[in-house]
């Protein structure tokens, strides 16, 4: 007994040696990965930032150009028309430069990944395209209306600002790089031009300027989090896996060392009954003093210990094979139609001179005109056995036993034994019916058993698709219920009556 509190608190330092390991090691990657990473979140973000990115910039392929060219138009109404479309061809090539370098990152294995490298490429190409769009600020230098040329090119300024925060949001270098030229240069050229208005306009564009790269910051970060969350997912599901392939693993011995101790059982039952039953045997002999009468008196007593504790231990050994054959699926049941009260009646009578001579009151009750049961006749009687034995082991002197055999509520049948004995406490139910298990009044019994006969019980009940009830109370006693299914009773059935219809035959005289 003193094995399993040791074993148990074994098991939880292991446990807890392998989760401050794992944290420790979790740590240490984590502090490794921030050391590595270009973005200084953790390495195995930094592809994924860049990747999305790329897909932000491959989705506007043709949006920007669009945008471009719609701004150019407005332009042309108050500048050149050539002077718009050379801004326009500018911008729209700088965004293909950038789109196919997003390709060609989209094209190379990961394996092949370079943070440093892809994200310098890609803040130089963002850099060239924000140059591309600040050129909008030289268009107020060509003869025109300046007046409403500078409203457009601050409002070509906000909008060329705004597209390319958005489109750049998981990669903050390059939104500085594509976004800042044009802001720049646009809020020059007003504060250049003059006035209040002008001014007013070159303030807005610095506040946009500063409200874009808030902004795509904090998209960078809502994407930050979205990728952590994921990462941790998937590591989640990696340790789901692992933990599933470990209890795969533990399940796989678990049914080795069951199958091995099977065959243990198995071999050993063997081995030990051949010698056991000599034992038996002569022993049994010496007890009855057939070969004549023992010169020593204590012979003859120590012969019958002999005997007895040869049954008892061949019982147990009976109980260990049943057991383990019950638990490796091997327990086949040799059905055929039995008769539950003969079978009770048997066991009785089998158990009768046990009570008599504790002087244990001993009656029955057998309900009238009981069908047959299907079911293995050596299991059920089996149960029978083990309930009485157990009802007349722990009854005190002078005690009660009462064995009841009747229809279940649901037309099923049902075998009740009930004692007066010393009960057993609530706490301790679940003990008393797993394998070996007993109860604290059993265990200062004299007779203590190995307690296998209440899991055999439940066991063998199972097998026959039926229940076993335990009800106990402290110093009142004990009750033990194996109820039967009704489909495994064998109820007469109504005799078949065939009706004959008379053939009546009547002729019509001609």
């Amino acid at each position: 007994m003193s094995l399993k509190p040791a074993m148990h608190g074994e098991d939880v330092r292991a446990h807890m040696g392998r989760e401050l390991r794992r944290n420790s090691q979790r740590a240490v990657d984590d502090a490794r990965q921030r050391l590595t990473s270009s973005s200084g979140t953790r390495a195995s973000y930094d592809f994924e930032l860049i990747d999305e990115y790329a897909n932000s910039r491959l989705s506007g392929l043709l949006a920007v150009p669009a945008l471009v060219l719609i701004l150019a138009l407005l332009a042309s109404l108050w500048v050149s028309p050539l002077a718009a479309a050379g801004w326009a061809a500018l911008v729209i090539v700088a965004n293909l430069v950038v789109v196919l370098l997003c390709r060609r990152f989209k094209g190379e294995p990961p394996s092949r990944f370079n943070a440093a490298r892809w994200t310098a490429s890609f803040v130089a190409a963002e850099a060239v395209n924000g140059v591309c769009w600040s050129l909008l600020s030289l268009l107020w230098l060509l003869p025109a209306d300046h007046v409403p040329l500078l409203v457009v090119m601050f409002a070509m300024a906000l909008v060329g600002i705004a597209a390319n925060a958005v489109l750049t949001r998981t990669l903050p270098a390059a939104t500085l790089a594509s976004t800042l030229p044009p802001a720049a240069a646009v809020t020059v050229s007003l504060i250049l031009a003059g006035g209040t208005l002008n001014w007013a306009l070159a303030a807005v564009v610095v506040g946009g300027e500063i409200f874009f790269v808030y902004l795509a910051r904090q998209l960078h970060s809502s994407e930050l989090e979205t990728i952590e969350h994921q990462f941790e997912k998937d590591a989640l599901i990696n340790e789901l896996e692992e933990a599933r392939e470990m209890s795969d693993e533990a399940r796989r011995h678990a049914e080795q060392a069951n199958i091995a101790k099977s065959q243990f059982l198995a071999t050993m039952s063997h081995e030990l009954r051949t010698p056991l039953n000599a034992i038996i045997g002569f022993s049994e002999v010496l007890k009855s003093e057939l070969l004549g009468a023992h010169a020593v008196p204590q012979y003859k007593e120590y012969a019958g210990d002999i005997h007895s504790s040869g049954q008892h231990l061949l019982n147990l050994i009976n109980e260990l094979l049943d057991l383990s054959r019950i638990e490796a699926g091997k327990y086949e049941l040799n059905e055929e139609a039995v008769s539950l009260v003969d079978i009770a009646e048997d066991c009785r009578r089998m158990v009768e001179i046990r009570a008599k001579s504790k002087g244990i009151e001993f009656t029955v009750s057998y309900a009238n005109n009981l069908p047959k049961l299907w079911g293995d006749e050596r299991a059920i009687r089996q149960v029978v056995l083990n309930l009485l034995s157990n009802a007349i082991k722990f009854t005190p002197q002078a005690g009660k036993v009462h064995l009841m055999v009747t229809r279940s509520g649901d037309g099923g049948q049902l075998l009740s034994v009930r004692d007066n004995g010393p009960g057993i406490p609530e706490n301790e139910i679940a003990t008393v019916l797993s394998s070996f298990g007993q109860g604290s009044l059993a265990q200062k019994t004299a007779e203590q058993g190995a307690g296998l006969g209440l899991p055999i019980v439940q066991r063998i009940m199972d097998l026959h698709q039926g229940r076993f009830d335990l009800f106990s109370k402290l110093r009142f006693g004990t009750e033990v219920i194996a109820t039967f299914p009704r489909a495994r009773v064998m109820d007469a059935l109504a005799p078949v009556v065939e009706k004959h219809s008379r053939l009546r035959i009547y002729s019509e005289a001609g």
